[in-house]
């Protein structure tokens, strides 16, 4: 039985790539779905491209984040299954159909959530490896998040841009927060859903491909926001440390390893002593072939061993500035807005 799956997109100025998230979404060899798209009071021509597909186009009247378009085109689907992506994110063509067969996978049925018990399966996917603009950062972006998503077959999260539901079930979770941070938005529906006895399971087949357009900047800039608004939201759950997506143990590690080499490299320029540059090498072998071993092999796996070498240098050597920077710039923001 191939159930009718409400496809969810949210689209702010996504002239650059809701025209390509579209046709791809059309072209699916599955055959019973429907495409609903939420402007979120977009002042580039993104809305004019939407209307020449066969979608549903839902207006909102002021700009409100992604939560809001979310919920709305949720509310406004008829889909048993609502499937949550992003306005540059590309459906295979056998998305939708790996979408039907793990929710037809998900046993027993979804109760209510005020009944009590587990409460069902939420379903995620993922990036491919190779994003749809395939440079260098771009594809390190896609595989660090591929990779982050996937490891674990019971994630701490499932991400928006991939997320399978139970259009009951999201209701009766109450949908995603609309006040909250600027991102992380599904983190802390999955939280919810799971604290109320839902459980989160990640499907690698379910596959989108992700438009970055990463440049150095681009992508130094993602890490910095992606990791100040996560360490705000951490310390107010208390998780700081869990091993969570893409905020994973093994990056963690790799920020610390990095400031922690940055810290004994001062000693040795400042006292001469070799014993601090041992400590170093000690450190970041540790770190690279203890700590990050499977996820450096995952660059591997998609690129091989020109574009491993550049990536882990990219990674144990730049990433961390910008990681470590978006932790401190959160702490103080946590200290300012939550501590008083």
């Amino acid at each position: 039985m191939n159930r009718l799956i409400s496809v969810v997109i949210p689209n702010y100025n996504g002239t650059s790539t809701i025209e390509k998230c579209l046709e791809a979404a059309f072209s699916s060899r599955y055959d019973n779905f429907e495409v609903i798209v939420v402007d979120d009071c977009s002042t580039d021509n993104s809305a004019e491209i939407i209307k020449r597909f066969p979608c549903k186009l839902i207006h909102l009247d002021k700009h409100s984040g992604a939560s809001k378009a979310r919920n709305t085109g949720a509310y406004n689907s008829i889909g048993e299954i609502l499937f949550f992506i992003d306005a540059d994110c590309i459906l295979q063509k056998d998305t939708l159909k790996a979408v039907n067969k793990a929710f037809k996978e998900v046993s027993p049925p979804h109760p209510p959530l005020g009944k009590g018990g587990q409460g069902g399966v939420v379903i995620g996917g993922t990036y491919t490896r190779t994003p749809y603009d395939n440079n260098f950062f771009s594809t390190f972006q896609s595989i660090f998040i591929n990779y982050s998503e996937t490891k674990n077959k019971e994630p701490d999260y499932i991400a928006a841009h991939a997320m399978v539901i139970d259009s009951r079930v999201f209701m009766e979770g109450g949908g995603f927060p609309e006040d909250f941070l600027p991102i992380i938005e599904d983190v802390e529906f999955s939280h919810r859903l799971r604290r109320s006895g839902y459980k989160l399971v990640m499907n690698p087949e379910i596959l989108v491909q992700h438009i970055f357009n990463f440049t150095l900047l681009k992508s130094l800039r993602n890490a910095f926001r992606k990791s100040k608004y996560w360490t705000v939201y951490s310390l107010k759950n208390k998780d700081l440390f869990n091993d969570s997506g893409t905020a994973s143990l093994e990056l963690k590690t790799n920020v610390a390893s990095f400031f922690l080499s940055m810290i004994l490299l001062l000693l040795f320029f400042l006292t001469g002593s070799l014993i601090y540059l041992i400590f170093i090498v000690i450190l970041e072998a540790i770190n690279i072939r203890i700590i990050n071993r499977k996820f450096i092999k995952s660059f591997l796996d998609a690129k091989g061993l020109i574009f491993t070498f550049a990536s882990t240098i990219y990674y144990i050597m730049v990433y961390p500035v910008a990681v470590g920077a978006g932790s401190i710039a959160g702490m103080v923001d946590y200290l300012l807005k939550y501590k008083k």
